[in-house]
C-alpha cells in the first residue's frame, strides 16, 4: 500500500469517542440558536448580495492608441471589455499555473527522496515542459492585450475571480504535507477549467473577427488538451498502485 497515506489515529471522525458525542449531541439539543437575523446565514448572504459592489471594473486604455482602437471597435458593434476581461482572466490564470507547475516539480523532486514516498512519480521532463508551455500562454495573452491597446498590468474583474478561485488549488500543492497524488488531482482540476475557459476566449476572438488570436489560442488549447489528458493519467496511475502490494 501507498505510505504516504498509513492507516492510524484519525480523531476527527466521532466514532472514536462515543461518549463524548452524547455529550456533545446533548448540548446541542438544550443550546439551541434563539433565531433572529444574527443567526439566518441565508438572511445574511441576501444582505451582502444588495448592498455590494462589483468586483471592480475593465481598465479603460491608457494610450491614446489603445482608446482610439476601443472606439473603432464599439462603432463596429463589438464589445472589447468582454474580451479584454477574459483575457486578463487567462492571463492570471496562466501565471498560476506556471506555479502550480512549479511547485509540482519541488513536490515530486523531494518526494523522489523519501524512503516512504509515493509509490508512483510522473515523468519531471513532462511536467517541466509543461510548466514552459503555461509561461508561453502567459507571454501570449500579455501580447494580445497589447495588441488590442490593453494594460496587462492591470487585474480585471475577472481575473481577481481566477486568482482567488485558484488559490485554494495552489494551497493543496503548497502544503508540505500533501502527497504526490494529492497534488496530481489537484493539478488535474486546474487544467480542466483551463480547457474550458480557452474555448470560450477562441470564440469571444472569433466574435471580434481577431483571426491572428484565434489561430494562436487554437494552439493553445491543443497543448493544454495534452496537459489534462497526461495528468489525468497519471493521476489515475497513482491511485491504483496505491492498492497493489510490491
Amino acid at each position: 500500500m501507498e505510505k504516504s497515506n498509513p492507516l492510524g489515529m484519525n480523531r476527527t471522525g466521532i466514532d472514536t469517542s462515543p461518549l463524548q458525542t452524547k455529550e456533545m449531541r446533548s448540548g446541542m439539543e438544550r443550546y439551541k440558536p434563539s433565531g433572529g437575523a444574527g443567526n439566518n446565514l441565508e438572511q445574511f448572504r441576501r444582505m451582502y448580495l444588495r448592498e455590494s459592489e462589483r468586483i471592480g471594473s475593465v481598465p479603460l486604455p491608457g494610450t491614446a492608441k489603445g482608446m482610439l482602437k476601443t472606439m473603432m471597435e464599439k462603432f463596429a458593434g463589438h464589445q472589447p471589455a468582454t474580451l479584454v476581461n477574459k483575457l486578463g482572466e487567462r492571463l492570471a490564470y496562466e501565471r498560476s499555473g506556471v506555479r502550480a507547475y512549479q511547485a509540482m516539480i519541488v513536490k515530486c523532486e523531494e518526494a523522489s527522496h523519501l524512503a516512504d514516498g509515493d509509490s508512483f512519480m510522473p515523468p519531471l521532463d513532462r511536467v517541466k515542459k509543461f510548466c514552459e508551455e503555461e509561461g508561453q500562454h502567459f507571454q501570449l495573452l500579455v501580447d494580445c492585450m497589447k495588441k488590442l491597446g490593453a494594460d496587462p498590468t492591470a487585474q480585471t474583474p475577472d481575473a481577481d475571480v481566477s486568482a482567488v478561485a485558484a488559490s485554494g488549488i495552489m494551497k493543496v500543492l503548497e502544503d508540505p504535507r500533501t502527497t504526490v497524488t494529492q497534488c496530481l488531482e489537484a493539478v488535474l482540476a486546474l487544467e480542466l477549467i483551463d480547457n474550458a475557459a480557452w474555448e470560450l476566449l477562441i470564440g469571444l476572438a472569433e466574435d471580434m473577427g481577431q483571426a491572428d488570436m484565434v489561430a494562436q489560442f487554437k494552439q493553445a488549447l491543443a497543448q493544454e488538451d495534452i496537459h489534462a489528458q497526461e495528468v489525468q493519467a497519471w493521476y489515475e496511475q497513482s491511485i491504483r498502485q496505491r492498492g497493489v502490494t510490491h
